[in-house]
């Protein structure tokens, strides 16, 4: 190939520099670089090598059986329990969803899941409470690689290595993960999301992919938008075509999102808006919510931020924003910081990359720290309340007579999962915790009203023996109080499931279940799990 006249002058040019000296200009051709391109980011999934895949979704699928325990409420009434409802039309709506303070688009996910399942004949409910949890397995896989991806891009292999390192044995990320939280999701998103973005060094830049994975998250949970305020108005700075990124790519999205969302919530009534909790001193997520998140890994994280280059300063001030603006709501909670404990792993990662003598003996703190204390979570702490609900399960009534059988569960409301871990329409009742809609001073809702006075409230509720519920479930350390009422009742005690929850208070560390026996009744059989 001739060079054309234009080369020669650039070239001429080149060897007579203002200095005398002889100067060489490299020059690369263009198919030489697309190809070098593609073969780096050429791999068997997404991108990645199959083999780094395959230990991600396999060690995030163990993860997923070995978390067994109870989290948050949420995890369950604001996703399968309105799922279970949405395609099954029996279940149990908590008030948010009656007070249309709830959108749909997230439930309708693991709604699609049941419907599937049940046109196909599989709608066990063992199916029905691992295929959304193996799901959400996946999805934070797919985060996993999709982070590891971006470091190699902005950092180096040995930096990637060791962010990935720290993101696969965190603690937290081991016990939320696999969670049916709309705070799992919303992170998962983040992580994919970040992998897009525009960080200087980042070859994967698609303003269209990561304000769509955003705007997914921000239907799943509103504030998934607060970790992305500082992202987005970096990112509109130093765009020099502004009115082109906030016309073509911003707004298109986020209308087309938000527009589908609103459609959803329109179908089901509902529409997305946010509720509290109790509150919290300003201070604890600096003083206790950051530091139990990042556990083992805080002093790697401090360490890590005076070392990662200045170009990732951005995801340092991401996080202290997040922090800022979470510690100016009352109601606080360990998950709702989960979606930047990723853009943490990142300084991990550097803190790592920089040590040399010590990394064996901080390799070996980090894994043994997470290692148990994931362990104790997901297996150990506050198991109770889903491993009673197999005995539950075996309640379900199998004749022609729906009503032979009742539950009535004496516990914190939303103790317990629902109908999405009975599955069948077995007579179950709880107590009752709406918050006070109408102003009135002094309110005490159900569940408030009987710890009291258990034994008084249960004698005023049902009066007469016909009214009693076959089968009772309460903590352990209520069952001296209740005591007379098990006993004119004819109660009698056929589990004691191990839960591990501090005593204190209205929880102790047994669930005990039981039976009412009458007279020539047959026993279901007593069980300890």
């Amino acid at each position: 190939m001739e060079p054309e006249a234009g080369d020669h002058g650039l070239a001429f040019r080149s060897l007579h520099s203002g200095s005398g000296e002889m100067k060489l200009r490299k020059r690369k051709s263009t198919l030489y670089v697309n190809t070098q391109e593609k073969r780096s980011q050429r791999g068997g999934l997404l991108g990645e090598s199959i083999y780094l895949v395959l230990f991600t979704v396999a060690l995030r699928i163990l993860n997923c059986f070995l978390v067994q325990t109870s989290f948050v409420p949420d995890e369950y009434w604001q996703s399968l329990e309105v799922a279970h409802h949405m395609v099954f039309s029996y279940g149990y709506l908590t008030w948010e969803w009656t007070e249309r303070l709830r959108g749909y688009t997230y439930p309708l996910i693991f709604a699609s899941i049941y419907k599937i399942l049940h046109l196909l004949g599989k709608d066990s409910v063992q199916l029905l409470i691992w295929i959304p949890r193996l799901g959400q397995a996946l999805l934070s896989a797919v985060a996993d690689v999709r982070l590891y991806s971006l470091m190699k891009h902005v950092g180096n292999q040995e930096v990637a290595r060791w962010v990935f390192f720290c993101q696969m044995c965190s603690w937290f990320t081991w016990y939320c993960c696999t969670r049916t939280l709309t705070n799992t999701t919303e992170t998962a998103f983040t992580a994919i999301a970040l992998f897009y973005y525009p960080l200087e060094g980042s070859r994967s830049v698609n303003s269209v992919k990561y304000s769509l994975l955003v705007a997914l998250a921000c239907i799943v949970r509103p504030t998934a938008l607060i970790p992305w305020v500082p992202l987005l108005f970096s990112h509109f700075y130093q765009e020099q075509r502004k009115r082109h990124l906030t016309l073509r790519h911003f707004l298109p999205v986020g209308l087309i999102t938000f527009s589908l969302s609103l459609i959803i919530d329109r179908i089901f009534f509902g529409q997305n808006l946010g509720t509290f909790y109790g509150s919290h001193p300003w201070h604890w997520y600096f003083s206790q919510g950051f530091p139990v998140v990042l556990g083992s890994h805080l002093p790697f994280f401090v360490h890590g931020c005076f070392l990662a280059p200045r170009r990732l300063h951005i995801l340092l001030l991401t996080v202290l924003w997040t922090l800022l603006v979470y510690s100016m709501l009352g109601h606080k909670e360990f998950r709702f910081i989960y979606p930047v404990l990723p853009f943490c792993m990142v300084f991990c990662g550097y803190s790592l990359a920089h040590l040399k003598a010590w990394r064996k003996a901080a390799l070996s703190f980090l894994l043994l720290s997470n290692m148990l204390l994931a362990l104790y979570t997901g297996l150990v702490h506050q198991r109770g309340t889903l491993d009673v609900m197999s005995h539950i399960q075996q309640i379900c009534p199998r004749g022609p007579d729906p009503a032979s059988a009742s539950v009535f569960i004496m516990m914190p409301c939303h103790s317990t999962p629902y109908y999405s871990h009975v599955h069948c329409p077995l007579s179950m009742r709880f107590l009752q915790c709406p918050p006070d809609l109408t102003g009135k001073s002094q309110y005490l809702d159900e569940a408030d009203m009987f710890y009291l006075n258990p034994l008084s409230w249960l004698q005023q509720e049902f009066r007469s023996n016909a009214s009693l519920p076959t089968h009772l479930v309460t903590f352990s350390v209520l069952e001296k109080e209740i005591r007379a009422f098990l006993t004119s009742g004819s109660y009698e005690r056929t589990a004691i499931v191990f839960h591990t929850h501090w005593p204190e208070g209205r929880t102790g560390s047994h669930i005990h279940v039981y039976e009412r026996r009458l007279p020539g009744s047959v026993a279901t059989g007593g069980s300890e799990l």
